[in-house]
């Protein structure tokens, strides 16, 4: 697949190995989910350039040092003598030779380094305050999980914490990049915008593996099937995430893919508190987001969790909910309940690429959801511009036809008069329009 986007992040990571060059030595903490395309990136950056790239692989530490001093050896043409056994004595060949020669240096996976030896962040930390200020190296270290990789590095009692000069998180492409990659392959159309937007939420691997399905099969039975990686995929994203704490957060997440998206419903379904597990996973893995009405006060109670990640949201809803179905093989079944459902299920990601749309002009300053007290009077979109003062109200619908702008400007009669002095615009956006207007 095309290489898309990332124009920011290239600059960003040339600039900091241009920088490592001229004697201002980098530490840089790449993160993003898996599958985000944080090792593409690097191998499109660095194609060209001087660099090392050592992947950590589940090995032991001496037969990884050994990989890394034959790598040395190939690509940088130092004699090493004796066979390195400890990581922290391959960096230290690696800091010498920058003092003579500038080097980007990526440690791919970089979190697993705990899994061989705990002690080499120590290590790393005294051959980092020691050399840098000598050598000329752009560090750079790149890691899946996301939680690990934060503490590592953000955690003060780590011997990491504060060595970091530059921090990326790598983000799935925006929505404008799918019809991109859609167009270039003479696939598009604002059915399969939503589709590819609601199955992969612009995350790179998912967008490679839609862009492998046939045009002329049933999609659903090449997409969800016995030889899919779709199936599997959930889990093996977040199972070593989440470690033995794994069936809660799952259930906790089953939740919300099916509506419970309160804490108090969640709790109700799972008979059990998780305010602590909500918040982790807001704030340490970063998959749900908390939700409040916009303009609502900071302490409001009318909070509701969404699944931030379109194909964690899918897999939820769908693949993990029917999991019986799926131990059968009753793959058929899966993808009728899917033809059934998706239509009402990916309402929510087509409000989700309006937002985006809207967020990409740079028109607005605040763009959110509205509903009051027990779920009433529900708006899809309110995008305010607090400068000029002017609101729009939306409703989204994949059916024109179903689109009431007069029950809408009804619905809107409280929040006008929490916006008095504000022009508002009320406007109904369905399908047909992804793409078409100017927003």
């Amino acid at each position: 697949m095309k290489f898309y986007n990332r124009e920011t992040e290239t600059k960003q990571l040339l600039k900091w190995s241009q920088q490592a060059e001229e004697g201002q030595s980098n530490l840089t903490l790449l993160l993003g989910r898996r599958r985000v395309g944080k090792t593409a990136l690097l191998q499109q950056v660095y194609q060209n350039k001087k660099a090392l790239y050592l992947f950590i692989s589940r090995k032991s530490e001496p037969l990884l040092c050994e990989e890394f001093a034959s790598h040395i050896r190939t690509q940088l043409d130092i004699p090493i003598f004796g066979k390195p056994k400890r990581l922290s004595d391959i960096l230290s060949i690696l800091f010498e030779y920058t003092k003579q020669h500038p080097l980007t240096v990526i440690l791919d996976e970089f979190q697993d380094i705990a899994r061989l030896n705990n002690g080499f962040f120590s290590d790393l930390q005294n051959l980092w305050d020691q050399n840098r200020l000598q050598s000329r190296i752009h560090l750079i270290c790149c890691g899946s999980l996301y939680s690990l990789m934060t503490k590592i590095f953000q955690d003060s009692k780590e011997p990491l914490f504060g060595r970091a000069d530059n921090r990326l998180n790598l983000q799935p492409l925006k929505p404008l990049y799918i019809a991109e990659l859609l167009k270039d392959q003479n696939r598009f159309s604002p059915e399969n915008w939503l589709i590819w937007y609601t199955l992969s939420g612009g995350v790179p691997k998912y967008l490679d593996w839609l862009s492998r399905t046939d045009v002329n099969s049933e999609f659903w039975q090449q997409w969800l099937s016995e030889h899919s990686l779709v199936i599997e995929e959930g889990k093996y994203r977040l199972a070593e995430e989440f470690g033995g704490e794994q069936n809660t957060y799952f259930s906790i997440l089953a939740c919300i893919a099916n509506g419970k998206t309160s804490r108090s419903q969640i709790e109700s379904v799972l008979e059990t508190s998780v305010g602590p597990y909500l918040q982790r996973l807001e704030r340490e893995f970063e998959i749900i987001r908390r939700i409040v009405p916009i303009l609502s006060k900071p302490n409001t109670r009318q909070v509701k969790y969404r699944i931030q990640d379109a194909f964690l949201s899918f897999w939820f809803r769908f693949v993990h909910h029917y999991r019986s179905a799926v131990e059968i093989g009753n793959f058929k079944f899966l993808q009728q309940v899917i033809q059934r459902d998706f239509a009402t299920y990916s309402g929510h990601w087509l409000e989700r690429l309006f937002q985006e749309q809207l967020a990409n002009n740079g028109r607005y300053s605040v763009i959110g959801n509205y509903w009051e007290a027990g779920n009433k009077n529900e708006i899809d979109i309110v995008a305010l511009n607090e400068l000029d003062k002017t609101a729009l109200i939306a409703e989204v619908k994949r059916n024109p036809k179903h689109i009431r702008l007069s029950q809408l400007k009804e619905k809107a009669g409280k929040l006008e008069q929490h916006l008095k002095g504000y022009t508002f615009e009320y406007r109904g956006l369905s399908l047909d329009d992804l793409g078409k207007f100017d927003v």
